[in-house]
């Protein structure tokens, strides 16, 4: 009995000991600093979306097909893959419903929606041109992204890391001191651009402007804002 009162005396004091150096340990010299950092790039995949419906010139009438064969062919001559020109949306309940009606009835007015992917819109104007006036609907730029974000936000949160380095060196110089190592990061915000997460932009009836002085111009495109911001806590010497 007398040796395990021993051990376990033994054992108090070492754990004693252990806490009286612990509490004695100078506490750690640091500094907090936030850093941020913004790029803006130019996008380079536009989706435009198109809708096209049939319409009667006098007497006749100028069918989905026909309008769909000229954006196609607008598209081709473009120099666009075909793969990037896609059917959106066909107006109506479903698609067999539609056709039916159509059928049935010759003074319905057929309307498809088109997505078509873009880099610029420097071929929007000749595009749309070689479409009946009339049978454009509407136009509307509904989303656009860059082929290369996910680079572009790792390199907007390095500059936002280094923006919060060189914050912390010159606020330490101003007293004589300096970072001795990173102790901490945490990512505090960044940009929150999905694929394709932009407002809406409407360019309704680009057509009919594209050959006046009013036709938007491509070089003006809204730029995408990247945008990082970084905690970071730094050693001090």
């Amino acid at each position: 009995m007398k040796k395990v009162m021993f051990l376990l005396a033994g054992l108090f004091v070492a754990s004693l000991t252990q806490a009286q150096q612990t509490d004695n340990k100078p506490p750690v010299k640091k500094i907090e600093v936030t850093g941020s950092a913004e790029i803006e790039i130019t996008p380079d995949e536009i989706y435009l979306d198109i809708s096209l419906r049939e319409f009667k010139n006098k007497t006749t009438k100028v069918e989905i097909g026909t309008l769909e064969a000229q954006l196609q062919k607008a598209v081709k001559e473009a120099g666009i893959p075909a793969g990037d020109l896609t059917i959106s949306n066909v107006f109506g309940t479903n698609y067999d419903q539609w056709w039916s009606k159509k059928k049935k009835d010759p003074d319905f007015m057929a309307r498809k929606q088109y997505r078509l992917k873009l880099s610029n819109l420097d071929k929007v104007n000749s595009i749309l041109g070689a479409v009946d006036d009339e049978g454009i609907e509407s136009v509307n730029i509904s989303s656009y992204t860059h082929s290369k974000m996910e680079d572009y936000r790792k390199q907007v949160k390095t500059k936002a890391l280094q923006a919060a380095k060189a914050k912390a060196t010159y606020m330490l110089e101003a007293i004589g001191s300096s970072i001795d190592g990173v102790l901490e990061v945490q990512e505090i915000n960044t940009d929150n651009y999905a694929d394709v997460q932009p407002e809406m932009m409407a360019v309704n009836s680009f057509a009919r402007v594209a050959a006046t002085d009013a036709a938007p111009n491509p070089s003006a495109f809204k730029k995408i804002k990247v945008r990082a911001e970084v905690r970071a806590v730094f050693f001090i010497k």
